[in-house]
C-alpha cells in the first residue's frame, strides 16, 4: 500500500517552532558530528496520514488530527442526493419495462424542467434509487417533482386557527412554496370565505409528517401572540383615534400593541389590538379608560344643517372635520350622504360645544352655490380654446368652482361667500356678451353626406370653420341624425349654411359606378406608394375613387362623383386595365437549375440584354428556392422570343434529350393533377425531368419530355401507365351544339365553361377546325359529374335561342381602326356591351358587310356605338404645332407618359418628329458652274418656314386637335427667378442635395441654384406654368421654415455661466454622467465643464432656451446645497487592508457608498500618508460609515497579520554557523550546503528505496518555475 506525503505550511511552522535554537543551526554541522536523533521529528508527525473515510464500528467520532483540525471545509456548489422509493410506495411496479417506460420517460422530464441530473437503480428489494446531482436549488425541485410523480401520494390534514393561516401562506405565498420544496409535499389551505381551519397535506408518508411538524411549529409561534377584540360604541371612536389619529398613534407607540380601529365609513364598533399578551392588556385598559371617561362626560346637541352644505362641514376626506375635533374636543356626526336627514351632531363636554357650534356654522356657510342662465350651446364658447377663458377668472379666485351641465341652460357656481358676487358678475358680463355677438343655426342634410361634407382627414369642414370663423357640429353616425348645428358669428354662421347647403346639394347629383377589375391589376393601378392612382385622382378631382380591401378578394372598384366625370373616368381607367392585360401575359420556361447562372451571363449581361431586345420582364427562381421555373411576362410574341432564346442557352450547354407521347387530349388534365400535383410528382422521381402539356383546348395530344435520356425514358413510361389507368375509369357523353353557339358557351376568356368545369369537375372538350363534326361537344369524367356537366350544357345551349344577329355598313377604310392593336376597340366594345360578338369580313374581300351577334338590346347599343366612331373617323384632320425641338423630351414625360396621357383625353393621335442630329457630317459644298448646281437653282432657305425637327403632327377631330395643341402648348417649360438670400441657399439645397431633390420631385420642376462664387441670391425654377406658382410657393414656404430655423437657433444659443467649487464637479456629472446628462434631457440644454488647463476652473456653460438654462441652473444650484450640507472627515486606515476594503473591481466600496449613501476617497499612490481615508457625507451617515470601516480594518487586520508571519518563516534566515553557537552572533556569515528537512522513521529510512532529493528542481518543482526535460534517446517528446 502506497501512501503520499504532503508537507503543509502549517505543520512546516510547528516543526520549526519546535527546533532547539542550537537544532535550528547544526544543519551545517561537519560529517563526524552526531546529531541528537531524538530531537527530529518522525516522518508520521510531519506527514500525518489522511483521516480513514469509513466511520468506525461504535459510532464514535474520529479523534481530530493535524489535518481535520488545520483544513477548512469547502462547501461544493454541486451537490449529490439519493432518495430512495420502496416498492410499496413505487407508482409503476413493471420490472419488466425498467429503463423504458413511463419511469424513465419522466426522469427525462424532470432532468429538462429542472437541470439536474438523475441516475435511476433498483435494488434487490425491488425499491427504487434516485441519485440526483446539481445545484442545491436545481435538487430541491427535482426531489419535489420524484416524490409527486414517481411515488404514491398520501393525504392528511392539520387543524390550526384560522387566523394562523396566512402566516402559514408567508408574504405572496413565499413561505408556503419554501414548505412544500422542503417536504417535497402538496399543501392546500382554505380559501379566506372558506370556514374550515383544516390544511390538506399530500405527499410521501415522510413529507407528510415533516409539513405537519411544520405547520404546528409556525401555529405555536403565533399561539405566543394576543388578539383582544372590544366592542366600543361607534359614537366614541374619534376620542379613541384623536384628530388625525394621533392618540390612537400615541397608544401604539407606548404599549407596543397593534390598535385597528374601523374607519367611519365602516359600520362596525369592534377594535382590534393585536401583540403581546401584556401589551394588549395595557392597550385595552387605556381605550376603556377613554370610553368610560367620555361616556361620563360628554353631552350632545343636535343641530340643522343644509344638506347642500354639509360637505362644506367635512371638508376635504373629512380634514375640517378633524380640525374642529383637534380645536375643541368635540366631535361632529354628519348623516350619511344616502340619508334625507339635515341634522347633524356635535358630541363634546358641555363647555367645549359651543365653540365647536360656532365653527360648523362657520364653515357651513364659508361657500356658497349660486347659477347663472346661459344657452347650453354657448356654454363652450364661455369655455374657451383649452378653457382660456375660465382661466382668467379661475386663477383670480382659486377657490370658486365652475360647474357646465351638458343640456342644461345654466351655469352653477360654487366657493368661498366672499368671492361668489365678483365672479358670478364676471361670468354674467361673459354671458351678455356672448349673446349679443354669437348666433347659430340648425340645417337638415341626409347622414349619407356627412362623411362627404367632413373631407378626408376632416379638411372640407375644417375649411369652412377656418374661413368663416364658425363651430360646426356634424352628429356622429351612431345618432342617425341629419340635423347639422352651426354655431358663431351672424353672418359667418349663414356663409357657413349656404356653403354647405350647396356641397350637399351637389352631392345629391353625384352619381356612383362599380367597375369590375380583376384584383390582380388593383395594385399595378394604384402604383409604388399610391403614384399612379394619384395622377388619376389629380387629373378627376371631383370622382372618388374606392379600392376593395386586399383581404375582401372583391374585383368592384366603386367611383363616386358628378355623373359626367365619373363616365370619363371609367373610361380612362378601362383604357388601363386593357392594356396592362395585354402586357401581363406570362409564361413560364422550365430550365435546369445548374444553367441558370448560365442563362443570367455575367454580371448579368445575357438576361439583361433578352430582357432589353424582346421587352419583357423575366423573373429567376431565388438561389436557395428548389424551383427550377423561369417566368416571363410581356406580350404574347415577345414571351415566346425570349422563351426561344433562354431554351437555346440551355440547348447549347448542355446533352438534353427531347422526346413526344402521344396521350389523348382529354386525359391531360387528369394527368396534370390539381395544382400539377401528379406530374410534379413524376418530374421529381424522374430526376427532374421537365413534361410539358399543350395549351388546354388545343386539341393535340402530344406531350413534351425534356432532360437526360435515362431519366426521360422513365418518365415516359410512368406517363403512359398513369393514362392507361385514367382511360379506364373515365366517362363520355357527347353533346350537339351549332358551331356559332360554342363561342358563347365558352364564353369571355372561357368563363363561362370554367364556372361549368368548376362546379362539375368534368372536362368539356369542344371541336377544332381540323374535325369533321364541327357540332360534337365531349364531356369527359366520373359517370357522375359528366351527369352534371350535361345538365348545366344543355341549359346553356336552350337560353342561346334568345340570340339575334344584325348587319351593318362600315367603310372598309376604316376597319383596320377596329381591328388594329389585337381588336382592342372590338373588346372594349364587347365588355361594354354585353359581351356583343362583331365580326369583320376579311380584308382581301373589300365588302363593307360587318356582322354583331347577341342580345338585341346588346346589338342596338353596340351597332349606335359604332356608328359614332365612324362618324368621328370621318371627320378627321391633320394639324401641325411648331415647338422647338429642345423641349420635346420634357413634353414627352417619362416614358411618354405626358402625351399618352393628351392622347387618351382628347382622343387624337401624335407624331413627334425625328431628332436633328447636331453632329451630323457637315453638307458637301456645293459645286456651282454658271450660278447652276445639276441645272437645278437652290434658293435660300426662308427663316420663317419652321424647321422639320420643331413640327409636331396631330391627328383626330378639328375640336380636339386644337384642345390637343393648346395641351402641348401648356406643356413647354417655363422659367422664373426667385430672389432667396444667398445665406439660406445651402440649407434649401440640403444634405448631399436631398433637400433640393425632394422639392424638385414634389412640384416636378427643375430648381438651379447658384454656384457659391457668384454669391447670387437669384434661384431659378424652370417647369410647367401650372407647376411654377405652386413650386415658388413651396420655395419661399422653405425659406420662411429656415428663417424660424435660425430665429430659433438664435433662441437656444442663450449662455449662462454659473460658478461652481471644482470640488462638486465629479458629483453634478454622477457615475458614467448619469445626473448631468439626466439634467440635460430634463431641461433641454447643453452643459459645458471647463477643460483641464482653463483658467476658471469653477465656471460651468449652460447653453439653450433662456427658460430652460435657469430652470437647469437651479437643479445644478440644488445639487450644489445638498453637497454644501455635507461634511468631510479623515480618518486612519492601515494602508494593508485597502484593498481588500476596495474589492474587486471596486464592488466592496461601492457597496459601502451605496449603503451609507457616502463618498469614501482612498490615497493615491506616493501619497504623504498612505494610510489617510476621507469620507464624506451627512454627519450622521459619516460616523455610521467610520464605524463600519474601522469594524472591517480590525477584522482584516487578523488575516494581515497571520500571512505577514507565514511569510517570515518562507524567506531564508540569517544565523550563525560552527558548531552550534549562539544563533544571533553580531556578523553573519553564509550557511553551509544544508542537508534539507531530515525526518525521523521515514520509509526510505528502511528499505530499498532512495531518499528524495530536495535540492533535485524535477522531484520538488517550484510553482511556475520551468522544468528541464530529461534526454531521451528517442528526442524531444512532441505533445
Amino acid at each position: 500500500m502506497s501512501s503520499v506525503a504532503v508537507l503543509t505550511q502549517e505543520s512546516f511552522n510547528e516543526h520549526r517552532s519546535g527546533l532547539l535554537p542550537e537544532q535550528a543551526g547544526t544543519s551545517s554541522a561537519e560529517p563526524g558530528v552526531a546529531a541528537d536523533e531524538e530531537a527530529l521529528p518522525t516522518y508520521k508527525d510531519a506527514f500525518p496520514p489522511l483521516p480513514e473515510k469509513a466511520a468506525s464500528p461504535d459510532g464514535a467520532q474520529e479523534p481530530a488530527n493535524a489535518w481535520t483540525s488545520k483544513l477548512r471545509p469547502l462547501k461544493a456548489s454541486v451537490i449529490t442526493q439519493v432518495f430512495h422509493v420502496p416498492l410499496e410506495e413505487r407508482k409503476y411496479k413493471d420490472i419488466n419495462q425498467f429503463g423504458e417506460g413511463d419511469q424513465a420517460k419522466i426522469c427525462v422530464d424532470i432532468m429538462q424542467k429542472t437541470g439536474a441530473h438523475l441516475e435511476l437503480s433498483m435494488a434487490k428489494d425491488q425499491g427504487l434509487s434516485i441519485m440526483v446531482s446539481g445545484k442545491m436549488d436545481a435538487v430541491m425541485k427535482a426531489r419535489k417533482e420524484i416524490v409527486s410523480r414517481l411515488q404514491t401520494q398520501a393525504s392528511a390534514s392539520v387543524a390550526i386557527p384560522k387566523e394562523h393561516h396566512r402566516f402559514v401562506i408567508g408574504k405572496n405565498g413565499e413561505k408556503l412554496q419554501e414548505l412544500e420544496l422542503k417536504t417535497a409535499t402538496k399543501i392546500q389551505i382554505p380559501r379566506p370565505d372558506d370556514p374550515s381551519n383544516l390544511i390538506k397535506i399530500s405527499g410521501t408518508k415522510e413529507g407528510l409528517e415533516k409539513a405537519k411538524h411544520e405547520i404546528l411549529l409556525i401555529s405555536a409561534e403565533q399561539d405566543k401572540r394576543a388578539v383582544e377584540r372590544v366592542s366600543i360604541d361607534k359614537v366614541y371612536h374619534p376620542f379613541i383615534t384623536g384628530a388625525f389619529n394621533k392618540l390612537v398613534g400615541e397608544m401604539s407607540q407606548e404599549t407596543g400593541a397593534r390598535i385597528n380601529v374601523p374607519p367611519p365609513s365602516v359600520n362596525k364598533t369592534e377594535i382590534v389590538i393585536t401583540g403581546e399578551k401584556e401589551q394588549v392588556a395595557l392597550a385595552v385598559a387605556m381605550i376603556k379608560k377613554i370610553h368610560e371617561e367620555k361616556k361620563k362626560n360628554t353631552t350632545t346637541i343636535a343641530v340643522e344643517v343644509k344638506k347642500s352644505q354639509h360637505k362644506y362641514v367635512i371638508g376635504p376626506r373629512g380634514n375640517t372635520l378633524q380640525e374642529i375635533l383637534e380645536k375643541t374636543g368635540v366631535s361632529v356626526e354628519i348623516p350619511p350622504s344616502d340619508s334625507s336627514s339635515e341634522t347633524v351632531i356635535l358630541r363634546g363636554e358641555p363647555d367645549r360645544l359651543g365653540q365647536a357650534l360656532t365653527e360648523v356654522y362657520a364653515k357651513a356657510n364659508s361657500y356658497t352655490v349660486a347659477s347663472v342662465s346661459a344657452p347650453s350651446w354657448l356654454h363652450r364658447f364661455i369655455i374657451g380654446k383649452k378653457g382660456q377663458n375660465l382661466a382668467k377668472i379661475t386663477q383670480q379666485m382659486p377657490k370658486v368652482h365652475i360647474e357646465f351641465t351638458e343640456g342644461e341652460d345654466r351655469i352653477t357656481l360654487e366657493g368661498p361667500t366672499k368671492d361668489m358676487q365678483l365672479v358670478q358678475s364676471q361670468i354674467e358680463a361673459i354671458v351678455l356678451d356672448m349673446v349679443n355677438r354669437m348666433d347659430y343655426t340648425e340645417i337638415s342634410v341626409d347622414p349619407k353626406f356627412h362623411r362627404h361634407l367632413i373631407g378626408k382627414g376632416g379638411a372640407n369642414i375644417n375649411r369652412i370653420k377656418d374661413l368663416h370663423k364658425v363651430s360646426v357640429r356634424i352628429p356622429p353616425d351612431n345618432e342617425k341624425s341629419n340635423l347639422i348645428r352651426i354655431e358663431g358669428d351672424p353672418q359667418g354662421v349663414q356663409d357657413a349654411k349656404k356653403e354647405l347647403l350647396d356641397l350637399a346639394s351637389r352631392m345629391e347629383n353625384e352619381r356612383t359606378k362599380d367597375m369590375i377589375i380583376e384584383q390582380r391589376f388593383h395594385r399595378a393601378i394604384i402604383g409604388q406608394k399610391g403614384e399612379k392612382i394619384k395622377e388619376v385622382r389629380d387629373k378627376f378631382p371631383e370622382v372618388i375613387i374606392n379600392f376593395p380591401d386586399p383581404a375582401q378578394k372583391s374585383d368592384i372598384v366603386q367611383l363616386r362623383g358628378p355623373r359626367n366625370e365619373v363616365e370619363k373616368c371609367s373610361k380612362f381607367m378601362q383604357k388601363m386595365v386593357a392594356e396592362m392585360v395585354e402586357n401581363s401575359f406570362s409564361v413560364s420556361v422550365p430550365i435546369f437549375k445548374q444553367f441558370h447562372k448560365n442563362i443570367i451571363g455575367k454580371g448579368g449581361a445575357n438576361i439583361k440584354k433578352i430582357r432589353e431586345e424582346t421587352n419583357t420582364k423575366i423573373d429567376l427562381p431565388a438561389e436557395n428556392s428548389n424551383s427550377e421555373m423561369i417566368v416571363i411576362t410581356g406580350k404574347v410574341a415577345n414571351c415566346e422570343a425570349a422563351k426561344t432564346r433562354i431554351l437555346a442557352i440551355q440547348k447549347e450547354l448542355a446533352n438534353i434529350t427531347e422526346m413526344e407521347v402521344s396521350i389523348p387530349s382529354k386525359l391531360h388534365n387528369s394527368l396534370i393533377g390539381s395544382k400539377g400535383r401528379f406530374v410534379r410528382s413524376i418530374m421529381e422521381e424522374c430526376g427532374g425531368v421537365h413534361i410539358h402539356f399543350p395549351t388546354e383546348g388545343s386539341g393535340i395530344d402530344t406531350v413534351t419530355i425534356r432532360g437526360p435520356a435515362e431519366d426521360v425514358e422513365k418518365a415516359r413510361k410512368q406517363l403512359l401507365s398513369l393514362a392507361e389507368e385514367k382511360q379506364i375509369k373515365s366517362h363520355t357523353v357527347e353533346l350537339h351544339a351549332k358551331p356559332e353557339y360554342h363561342k358563347f358557351l365558352i364564353g369571355k376568356g372561357g368563363s363561362n365553361i370554367r364556372k361549368v368545369r368548376d362546379s362539375t369537375g368534368a372536362r368539356i372538350i369542344f371541336p377544332t377546325a381540323d374535325d369533321k363534326d364541327q357540332e360534337l361537344i365531349t364531356v369527359v369524367g366520373t359517370e357522375e359529374a359528366v351527369r352534371d356537366a350535361q345538365k348545366e350544357l344543355e341549359a346553356l345551349i336552350k337560353s342561346l335561342d334568345n340570340v339575334v344577329e344584325d348587319f351593318m355598313a362600315v367603310d372598309p377604310k376604316h376597319h383596320r381602326y377596329f381591328v388594329a392593336r389585337r381588336g382592342q376597340v372590338l373588346r372594349d366594345i364587347a365588355e361594354e356591351y354585353g359581351g356583343v360578338l362583331v365580326s369583320f369580313p376579311r380584308t382581301t374581300s373589300q365588302s363593307d358587310k360587318v356582322t354583331l351577334k347577341g342580345a338585341k338590346d346588346c346589338v342596338e347599343a353596340a351597332k349606335k356605338r359604332m356608328q359614332d366612331i365612324v362618324e368621328d373617323l370621318d371627320a378627321q384632320v391633320t394639324m401641325e404645332c411648331v415647338i422647338a425641338q429642345k423641349f420635346h423630351r420634357s413634353i414627352m414625360g417619362a416614358k411618354g407618359s405626358r402625351i399618352q396621357q393628351i392622347t387618351r383625353d382628347h382622343n387624337v393621335q401624335i407624331k413627334f418628329p425625328d431628332r436633328e442630329d447636331p453632329q451630323g457630317p457637315p453638307a458637301e459644298p456645293i459645286v456651282q458652274e454658271n450660278g447652276e448646281t445639276n441645272g437645278e437653282v437652290k434658293e435660300p432657305a426662308d427663316p420663317d418656314v419652321p424647321k422639320k425637327c420643331d413640327v409636331i403632327v396631330l391627328s383626330g377631330r378639328k375640336e380636339r386637335c386644337e384642345a390637343a395643341v393648346e395641351a402641348l402648348k401648356a406643356l413647354v417649360p417655363v422659367t422664373i427667378n426667385v430672389e432667396v438670400s444667398y445665406e439660406l441657399h445651402r440649407y434649401i439645397i440640403g444634405q448631399k442635395g436631398s433637400g433640393i431633390r425632394k422639392m424638385m420631385d414634389e412640384y416636378e420642376v427643375n430648381i438651379q441654384v447658384p454656384a457659391p462664387d457668384l454669391q447670387s441670391d437669384i434661384i431659378c425654377i424652370t417647369g410647367l406654368a401650372t407647376h411654377l406658382d405652386r413650386a415658388k410657393e413651396g420655395l419661399l414656404e422653405r425659406v420662411k421654415e429656415l428663417q424660424l430655423e435660425q430665429q430659433d437657433r438664435a433662441l437656444r444659443s442663450f449662455k449662462m455661466t454659473i460658478t461652481v467649487d471644482p470640488k462638486y464637479h465629479p458629483k453634478i456629472i454622477g457615475r458614467k454622467g448619469a445626473i448631468i446628462t439626466q439634467i440635460r434631457n430634463d431641461h433641454d440644454v447643453n452643459i459645458q465643464f471647463p477643460e483641464k488647463n482653463y483658467e476658471n476652473q469653477d465656471q460651468i456653460t449652460i447653453t439653450g432656451y433662456e427658460r430652460n438654462t435657469v430652470s437647469a441652473r437651479d437643479a445644478i444650484q440644488a445639487i450644489v446645497d445638498e453637497l454644501e450640507e455635507m461634511v468631510s472627515e479623515d480618518i486612519v486606515l492601515d494602508s494593508r487592508v485597502h484593498a481588500r476594503i476596495i474589492g474587486a473591481r471596486g464592488k466592496g466600496i461601492r457597496k459601502i457608498m451605496d449603503e451609507f449613501k457616502v463618498d469614501l476617497r482612498f490615497p493615491q499612490s506616493g501619497a504623504a500618508d498612505p494610510n489617510m481615508v476621507t469620507v464624506t457625507g451627512r454627519p450622521e451617515l459619516v460616523d455610521e460609515a467610520i464605524d463600519h470601516l474601522l469594524n472591517l480594518e480590525e477584522e482584516y487586520m487578523g488575516d494581515v497579520v497571520e500571512n505577514e508571519s507565514k511569510q517570515a518563516f518562507m524567506k531564508p534566515r540569517g544565523g550563525g554557523g560552527g558548531g552550534g553557537g549562539g544563533g544571533g552572533g553580531a556578523t553573519e556569515e553564509p550557511r553551509g550546503p544544508s542537508k534539507g528537512f531530515v525526518v525521523r522513521e521515514a520509509p526510505w529510512a528502511s528499505g530499498s528505496e532512495k531518499a528524495p532529493d530536495m535540492s533535485s528542481s524535477e522531484e520538488f518543482p517550484s510553482f511556475g518555475a520551468p522544468v528541464a526535460p530529461k534526454a531521451s534517446p528517442w528526442g524531444p517528446k512532441r505533445f
